[in-house]
């Protein structure tokens, strides 16, 4: 009887840049494992989640053992096996005896060429193997090959000592409504994860696998699925803008999409006396310090309105408006206070300065260069 798959590994916050790739490595190479191990049908489907604190993979249609296989397995060659007078030779005797199979008749080997000599080849049936030996061994293998960035070391509550991309706090493996007994990082699987870290409180029972995504979303203030939290920023960033436009890149959106597991969009403002400023500038610092997102008008002119993506629901967001604000304010001051340095000395006063800035060591200073570009 085959029924969906879940593993989870709970963790400490990820990188936000290396998690879509992580819980895509984490996904495949679980699904691949088991399917080479062939414990997936044909059309089984692997299903990735990531969050700040967890990687994820559920997997429709698993069996629970693997079907017995056919195996023919290749014995010695006819020449090495045999003596001169057709009697086991003690390397076939050898042979036998290591793969358990002394009690065989040569009658009961095949002989086949395979393609160079006449070889002996013995045909058996492989009982399958239940699934905690195939998702045992696609863990470990899975885990040793992610593309981690940086790898941490830090010791379990036992005392050993473990290696991975940020510290483990949990491992979830169903088969349906049953817990498969695997182990990886020091972690026994169980069915308890934890949701938003300020959202949820205490444990949360997964008490079916397919049920994973819901309940997390219900009880835990958590949304798994890197592509609908995704989805949900870009919706509530739209509808948040109303005439004015967002400035979105995918870049910005899928490291905000990497920071919260619960996004809500709260509008900000800053002072119109920053509008002086370039605002290639503003936008600069905004994105790339702050992970804000700008907004402009139909005119493509910013405005001194922008959004934020916080972790965080609540009835009075002004606290959290605030404080980002605030933060905000001395970033767009720097800012400005450069432009208006540059501002006081014009470009051709510059010129003399040139001469002492060292273009290459072969090729003189860049005011020599600006003058061999002038003529």
């Amino acid at each position: 009887m085959t029924q969906t798959l879940l593993v989870e590994l709970l963790t400490e916050e990820l990188p936000p840049k290396a998690l879509a790739k992580l819980g895509d490595a984490f996904a495949t190479g679980i699904f691949n494992a088991l399917k080479a191990r062939d414990y997936l049908e044909a059309d089984s489907v692997a299903t990735a989640y990531a969050t700040p604190r967890r990687l994820a993979v559920s997997i429709s249609k698993v069996r629970g053992t693997s079907p017995d296989k056919s195996i023919r397995e290749k014995v010695l060659p006819v020449s090495v096996a045999l003596d001169k007078e057709g009697n086991p030779a003690p390397p076939l005797v050898k042979k036998l005896a290591a793969l358990s199979l002394s009690h065989l008749q040569i009658s009961d080997l095949e002989r086949a060429s395979d393609g160079k000599a006449e070889c002996f080849y013995y045909t058996y049936l492989a009982a399958g193997s239940h699934l905690q030996v195939g998702l045992q061994s696609a863990l470990e293998e899975t885990i040793t090959k992610l593309p981690i960035p940086k790898v941490m070391s830090y010791q379990r509550p036992d005392g050993e000592t473990v290696q991975f991309v940020r510290p483990a706090h949990a491992l979830i493996a169903l088969h349906g409504a049953d817990v498969v007994p695997v182990a990886t990082l020091g972690l026994a699987a169980g069915r308890t994860t934890l949701g938003h870290r300020f959202l949820s409180a205490g444990d949360i029972a997964i008490e079916h696998a397919e049920h994973y995504a819901a309940t997390l979303e219900a009880q835990g203030k958590t949304i798994p699925s890197v592509t609908s939290r995704k989805e949900k920023i870009r919706a509530s960033l739209l509808e948040k803008a109303g005439h004015d436009k967002v400035l979105m890149p995918e870049s910005l959106l899928d490291e905000v999409t990497a920071l919260v597991e619960w996004p809500v969009v709260y509008t900000c403002q800053f002072e119109d006396s920053f509008l002086s400023v370039p605002q290639e500038c503003l936008i600069l610092t905004m994105q790339t310090n702050q992970k804000y997102f700008a907004l402009t008008d139909a005119h493509g002119r910013l405005r001194s309105r922008f959004l934020i993506v916080s972790n965080l629901e609540t009835n009075d967001p002004q606290h959290i408006i605030g404080g980002n604000e605030r933060v905000v304010r001395p970033r767009l001051s720097d800012a400005k206070f450069f432009f208006e340095q540059d501002q006081k000395k014009k470009l051709a006063d510059r010129i003399p300065g040139l001469a002492n800035v060292v273009y290459h060591n072969k090729l003189g200073t860049q005011g020599q260069r600006t003058e061999r570009v002038k003529t």
